[in-house]
């Protein structure tokens, strides 16, 4: 969901950007922040030690700075994020800013919207009338800027100069020899400095593009860097490019330009431990047999990452089956009733179901236990003394421990290495500290990725497994833990077929490990859990599959493994053009893939039906493990080079790819030989033809890592 900032708070924040049942049903019906009454009197409430505020916040925040603890100001991160690793970075930052002499506040860039000027703020400039930003921007898909930093994005590429081009086909030299346009101002952010990180992989052809078009297009409305441009690879060591440029580059010249030597603040040694300072506060409510429900909280203090929480609607799963045939692994079809929440959920054909997960409840009672929390505890989660400026609400609260612990905390993601140096000031055993120091040391990363990320650790099995001796309060844990995400479906259903129904395809995550346990996916197998007669939690989001506004054009549809998910949804629609409204139709043409038609041929039946009715005019299937050579859907589309380009180039087809990164590659790489070798161009020419059909959204494609 975006939106233009017009929150009186966000509007005077300088910026940091990093790239990348309950009754919810009520809730959501009076909009994204509604969920409860706030206790009227002391009485209703147990109070915690520390003193309490009010929920609901009745204006503007004061913004204070202790100079003696903060001698270099106030600096805000601001993230644009997919996954969710920028916001872990942007998390790094604010946890490190008072050791380095700077209040740092963290905001969704989707908070600041077409509101570029908000970071000009006045409470927030140094001495010299200079305002601190640093962006550190992820890349999402094929060079896009990600969902939540669109509208940025787009209004400073306008006053940038850079108009009717995608950020994908940015070019630092050649920009710099274009004229600018008359929207161009040079001046606009004038007084603010600023640098940029970008979080890309090098295995997308338009690597990290949005960090380098931010970097560049900030410099020419006025801003200044104060450190060189950023790069990682999330293909590599994303996190250790990430600590290389913060530490080697940011801090120090945070420091050297902000900070009077005199004044100066050393990072601190953590070898110390000390327990780090934690943002937030729980007040523990009286226990009761009534459903919990959530304080009514102000959509200006709902940051757009948090939003979901407050917008998903509980929704019953009233159909699941198993879409293999036999072998190993378990593919399901799932039908989710949207009937009673048509008027939160809207959704168009082959859109993204935004599934909330929920984690396993044997995790969730081991790691009570451990740490002592009572599931059935109700309490509030609130600003911790010191850090009221700074505060946005994380998620719904009240809420019961076992709530908080199975819906908003990730038990099943890999630690980082900042939050293994974090946990190690909780250890209690000298061997635990040292060897989780060790882990998150950046000088020795082989130990860390052997027994975390590649034994598939996550944060739960550290305290539980690896180092029991750690032991912290709910607040510090919260604080600690990155938050469960949700996880995207693409539709593979017509809302015009079925208006009270959403249908999505999930493969169970289910992989054994070296030490013969299993690493479960959170979402999939919550999915596999509620199969029966249960309830998921959901929303829904745009997608940019969309069929041609003329039904007569052809469309070509590559959809390997689930990613034929969008392409039966596509289908349905073209089924039901051509049925019920008696529309003139073009050819459908469908490319799919697996590895055996005896094992993993899903939705075999279904194909076969819109072939025998007329609407799939053509099905080719690649069955990768029934030949000696590998053959993939790319291959396929090679051998039909002519019939492709004729539909692409004389009849305007559009086409759709759905499924892994690599496949989507291979997909593109065929579509510009084909270019070259039917269409006689040059290589240049056929990627130019490629980049021009996609951005005229005749070339979509949705891939995963």
């Amino acid at each position: 969901m975006n939106s233009t900032a017009t929150d009186p708070i966000g509007a005077i924040l300088p910026v940091l950007i990093v790239g990348s049942g309950c009754a919810f049903l009520v809730l959501a019906a009076i909009y994204v922040f509604i969920l409860s009454k706030v206790p009227e009197t002391k009485e209703e409430t147990s109070q915690s030690l520390s003193d309490v505020r009010e929920v609901i916040s009745p204006g503007p925040r004061v913004v204070s700075l202790d100079e003696s603890t903060y001698p270099g100001g106030h600096l805000t991160v601001l993230f644009g994020s997919e996954s969710g690793t920028a916001i872990s970075f942007a998390k790094q930052i604010e946890r490190e800013g008072k050791q380095n002499g700077f209040k740092v506040r963290v905001v969704d860039l989707n908070d600041v919207g077409e509101n570029i000027k908000f970071l000009l703020a006045e409470e927030y400039r140094d001495n010299g009338n200079n305002a601190r930003a640093i962006f550190i921007m992820s890349t999402y898909g094929e060079g896009a800027p990600t969902e939540n930093a669109k509208l940025f994005v787009d209004a400073l590429s306008f006053k940038a100069g850079y108009e009717n081009k995608a950020i994908y086909e940015f070019d630092a030299e050649d920009s710099a020899e274009e004229k600018k346009s008359e929207e161009n101002d040079s001046e606009l952010l004038k007084g603010l400095n600023y640098a940029v990180f970008g979080l890309g992989d090098r295995g997308y052809p338009h690597y990290n593009t949005a960090g380098k078009f931010v970097d560049w297009a900030l410099s020419k409305v006025g801003s200044e860097r104060i450190t060189d441009l950023g790069l990682g690879n999330s293909g590599g060591d994303l996190e250790g490019d990430f600590e290389t440029w913060k530490d080697n580059h940011l801090w120090p010249s945070l420091k050297q330009r902000y900070i009077d030597s005199s004044r100066a603040t050393e990072g601190k040694d953590t070898s110390d431990l000390e327990i780090p300072d934690c943002h937030y506060d729980v007040e523990y409510l009286q226990k009761s047999d009534a459903i919990v429900e959530a304080d009514r909280v102000s959509p200006n203090d709902v940051p757009a990452s948090a939003k979901h929480y407050f917008t998903a609607v509980d929704c019953p799963v009233t159909a699941s089956r198993e879409l293999r045939s036999s072998g190993s692994g378990s593919t399901l079809h799932t039908e989710i009733d949207i009937s009673k929440s048509k008027d939160l959920i809207k959704y168009k054909t082959a859109d993204n179901l935004c599934v909330l997960p929920v984690n396993d409840q044997k995790v969730v009672e081991a790691l009570a236990n451990a740490l002592s929390f009572d599931l059935d505890s109700v309490f509030r989660i609130k600003a911790a003394y010191g850090y009221e400026d700074n505060y946005s609400v994380p998620f719904p609260t009240p809420c019961t421990v076992r709530e908080c612990l199975s819906r908003y905390c990730d038990l099943t993601i890999a630690p980082g290495r900042s939050n293994l140096k974090q946990l190690a000031a909780y250890a209690k055993d000298p061997s635990d500290r040292s060897a989780l120091l060790r882990m998150s040391s950046k000088e020795d990363r082989t130990e860390y990725y052997e027994k975390i990320v590649h034994a598939r650790v996550g944060f739960a099995a550290i305290i539980l497994k690896l180092f029991r001796s750690i032991k912290l309060p709910l607040e510090h844990f919260i604080w600690l833990c990155p938050r469960l995400r949700p996880r995207y479906y693409t539709i593979s259903s017509s809302s015009s077929l079925h208006p009270d129904t959403i249908h999505i395809t999930v493969s169970i995550v289910k992989e054994e490990l070296k030490n013969g346990s299993f690493y479960c996916g959170v979402c999939s197998n919550h999915l596999a859990r509620a199969a029966k007669n249960g309830m998921v939690r959901v929303t829904c989001k745009d997608s940019t599959f969309r069929l041609p506004s003329n039904p007569s054009r052809p469309i070509i549809m590559v959809g390997p493994g689930t990613g034929i998910a969008p392409m039966r949804a596509l289908l349905q629609e073209r089924s039901y053009q051509r049925i019920q409204q008696n529309l003139l139709v073009g050819e459908n043409v469908l490319y799919f893939g697996c590895k055996n038609r005896d094992q993993d041929y899903i939705y075999k039946n279904e194909m076969e039906l819109f072939q025998k009715e007329g609407t799939l005019n053509k099905l080719q299937v690649a069955f990768s493990r029934e030949t000696t050579k590998r053959v993939y859907v790319q291959h396929l589309l090679a051998e039909d080079a002519r019939e492709i380009w004729m539909m692409i180039d004389e009849q305007k087809a559009s086409i759709y790819v759905c499924g892994a990164k690599k496949m989507g590659s291979d997909v593109t790489n065929t579509i510009k030989w084909i270019a070259s070798e039917v269409g006689k161009m040059r290589h240049d020419e056929a990627k130019a033809y490629v980049d021009r059909i996609s951005k005229d959204g005749r070339f979509v494609q949705e891939l995963w890592a």
